[in-house]
């Protein structure tokens, strides 16, 4: 039997980048990023090609948050249907959001090909698998509400579900050929590549301590320096940290894991998500499938198992993989690893301004590598025009959520019992 390591597939297929210093002494930038993933890397390209001097600080090193340790999908839209959407932020805002997060794969598969980014960028699209009835109404209702909008989106039945799906246990899939997939640390570090390539500097295990008005300047400090700069992005997610910032009470925080199996060949394998999609099932705790270049196969759901033993994960893996693809008989799982999502109660992100020339961003709920590069252009676009226009959602009030913790704390209770069931049978 292969050992089941704790380790991110991400990174271990990654070549790793070159090793960067943590900041020490004091440096001046036009423009500081808290928070060297997806978004923060995103606002510094756009900064940097416009001229503007930028220094970005890293707590840990890049890809060690969400950017990294994502399912790699490049969705299209949010969590939730467009049409709650616009229910949600009113008819003009909502519209606005749908517009920029429908058309949201498009910029990132853009941004690879023109920085030439090697992260296995395929925009295949990806498919929403309805497991039983009420799931494939919800479908059709998502089906017909981007259709009006004008995407490209198929809702896929019968013999052209199982051939995309690979299954017969999904009655109808919504293929969203706007979408695709990525290796999400492959793009993170290539996103990092081209920071530096553009002169930006990037600090590693440079944490935060501080964040204060110097004169008319900005001043984060780290452990060993500071960095005085005229405006500052926060972009550090569910993964934000410290007294310095408040920030951590507006979301609440989600885990999510994954398993990796060592590469499967053959045509069982091959018939598994075929044409390239990943996917994701209806359930309430759903279960990702996707498979990476070298043809392993990888199997998500929320929820955390860095704290649980192997044949745990184990089980819950193979009780996934037996009922989509019971072909493929006993498959050996290599890897697993968790990471951290920033939910909000309605599912839609939070953009603010906590103080003149500050701007700062929560609340992704999953979608972070299109709404990441989106975001992180859009502030770009903010600081060097002042234009709130630039930007998909206006700025938020700064409301705290009620009992974040209690929150993390209920749904992971919820998901480890609900795996249980799987593990043992008992739901699916």
């Amino acid at each position: 039997m292969t050992e089941l390591r704790r380790e991110c597939l991400w990174e271990y297929v990654t070549p790793p980048a070159a090793p960067a210093a943590a900041l020490s002494g004091d440096v001046r930038a036009d423009v500081c990023v808290i928070g060297a993933g997806i978004t923060g890397l995103s606002a510094a390209i756009h900064l940097l090609e416009q001229g503007k001097s930028v220094v970005l600080l890293e707590a840990w090193k890049i890809g060690h948050g969400g950017s990294g340790r994502n399912v790699g999908l490049v969705n299209a839209g949010t969590w939730i249907r467009p049409d709650d959407v616009e229910a949600t932020l009113g008819e003009q805002q909502g519209s606005r959001l749908n517009k920029v997060l429908g058309d949201a794969p498009g910029e990132v598969f853009a941004l690879i090909e023109r920085l030439g980014i090697d992260c296995q960028a395929r925009n295949a699209g990806t498919l929403h698998m309805a497991h039983n009835a009420t799931g494939e109404a919800d479908l059709q209702a998502r089906h017909a509400q981007w259709t009006r909008r004008g995407a490209d989106v198929e809702l896929l039945t019968g013999a052209r579900c199982e051939e995309y799906c690979g299954t017969d246990k999904i009655s109808a899939a919504l293929l969203d050929r706007r979408a695709g997939t990525i290796n999400p640390m492959g793009y993170t570090q290539g996103l990092a590549d081209a920071v530096t390539r553009l002169g930006g500097r990037i600090f590693q295990q440079s944490a935060v301590q501080g964040l204060e008005r110097a004169g008319s300047d900005w001043c984060v400090k780290t452990a060993a320096g500071a960095v005085l700069a005229d405006k500052v992005v926060i972009s550090t997610g569910a993964y934000t940290e410290g007294d310095w910032t408040d920030l951590q009470k507006h979301f609440f925080r989600g885990y999510y894991y994954q398993v990796s199996s060592t590469p499967l060949h053959g045509s069982a394998a091959d018939n598994v998500l075929k044409h390239g999609q990943g996917s994701w099932d209806t359930r309430t705790v759903l279960s990702s499938i996707r498979r990476d270049a070298q043809g392993r196969l990888l199997l998500g759901s929320l929820g955390r198992v860095d704290n649980k033993p192997a044949w745990f994960i184990r089980s819950w893996a193979d009780r996934i993989q037996s009922h989509y693809f019971p072909q493929l008989g006993k498959v050996e799982w290599e890897m697993h690893w968790t990471g951290c999502i920033d939910f909000t109660p309605d599912h839609l992100m939070r953009l603010f301004e906590p103080a003149p020339g500050v701007v700062a961003v929560t609340g992704y709920n999953g979608r972070g590598n299109t709404t990441g590069t989106v975001i992180g252009k859009a502030f770009a676009q903010y600081l060097l025009q002042d234009n709130p226009d630039t930007l998909p959602v206006p700025f938020s009030p700064m409301k705290p959520v009620s009992a974040p913790s209690l929150r993390t704390g209920f749904y992971e209770t919820g998901f480890s019992l609900y795996h249980a069931g799987q593990c043992l049978r008992v739901v699916l």
